[in-house]
């Protein structure tokens, strides 16, 4: 099936709208699921909450894995004041003046209950905290609260507890399209995830087995991966990530995908980066190369703890990343092409 700008903005859409705080991913599991099991892709979850699809392979004696983490970064619940005001610390790279004041969804045992994201009135002198707010401080997750009007025994009842997960309000969270770019909050990972169901729509018979993994808290340390590279012999493993647009690198606003030579936690295999910049070439798409800092993948921290010997990490360029972030579709097709020829033509050498 022909991967068009409209399908992919339709599954991100989809997938963004699912929400999956690190750890509460059971929204994106049952979507994911049901886009397998239609495609007739055998799929399952792992004890740790990895999702795994598996293509099986012309050399059934070897594998590699690809990876797109499912979760996303948002808040968990620290207290609750007797007047049913949410306090909440971050889960991942979040920060509150990102998501500015605004509905955000408290995902309760019972039942999700939305709030408001408060900050405090701007009317005000230095005699109030925030004052500093608008002055010298940005806003911190210890100095801001979300205002739900429920009393604490509806909270409890809904089951908002300390350790409830708080992520952007559903309604907030539809991406929005600028010409042939996406925009919305998750794109980190959820266009990665789109990917993966592209590669499980458009590959036949990889040359060996491919294990396409969803896998789960990779924002709060690449929980999943680890679990899932410990016990799987794997050739090579390649994370789908986003990558930041920043001055301080040299990758391009544009559709040509990024591959990352090290980033925060190491180094990447080079070995395998020669081959997916050759299936790369096979089609003629550019890849952009960058070294960067302040960042981790599934691929880097299962390598750097000594679970694969081999691994990459294939993005596309973004912009405001853990923010509302935006991403050129070309970019996200080009990874699922050139993933598509590295998986059915160059690993079979």
């Amino acid at each position: 099936m022909n991967l068009t700008f409209e399908s992919l903005v339709q599954t991100i859409t989809e997938l963004v709208l699912c929400h999956s705080p690190s750890g509460v991913e059971t929204e994106v599991d049952r979507y994911l699921l049901q886009r397998f099991a239609a495609l007739q892709v055998e799929a399952w979850l792992d004890e740790a909450g990895n999702l795994i699809a598996k293509l099986p392979g012309r050399q059934s004696d070897r594998a590699i894995a690809i990876t797109a983490h499912k979760d996303e970064i948002g808040a968990l619940v620290k207290r609750i004041d007797d007047a049913g005001r949410v306090e909440v610390r971050k889960l991942g790279g979040a920060y509150p003046w990102v998501y500015g004041e605004g509905v955000v969804d408290l995902l309760g045992d019972r039942e999700t209950i939305s709030g408001i994201l408060s900050f405090g009135s701007r009317h005000v002198s230095h005699e109030s905290p925030q004052k500093a707010q608008q002055e010298t401080k940005p806003v911190r997750w210890e100095t801001a609260w979300i205002e739900t009007k429920c009393s604490l025994s509806e909270l409890e009842a809904a089951g908002i507890r300390p350790g409830t997960r708080m992520v952007v309000g559903k309604h907030r969270k539809h991406p929005f399209r600028l010409k042939d770019y996406i925009a919305s909050y998750t794109l980190d990972n959820k266009a990665s995830i789109a990917i993966l169901l592209a590669l499980a729509e458009q590959i036949q018979q990889p040359a060996v087995n491919v294990f396409l993994v969803a896998s789960s808290k990779e924002e709060v340390g690449a929980i999943g991966a680890l679990y899932f590279t410990q016990r799987q012999k794997l050739d090579a493993l390649i994370a789908l990530e986003i990558c930041p647009l920043s001055k301080e690198y040299p990758i391009d606003d544009s559709i040509d995908p990024v591959l990352l030579s090290q980033d925060g936690y190491g180094l990447y295999d080079e070995g395998l980066n020669q081959e997916l910049y050759q299936a790369a070439q096979q089609v003629g798409i550019p890849l952009q190369f960058a070294a960067i800092s302040g960042f981790g993948s599934d691929a880097s921290i299962a390598m750097k703890f000594g679970h694969v010997a081999r691994a990459a990490c294939l993005g596309f360029p973004t912009q405001n990343t853990h923010g509302y972030e935006i991403a050129h579709l070309g970019a996200i097709k080009r990874c699922v092409e050139v993933l598509q020829v590295y998986c059915c033509e160059r690993n079979a050498e």
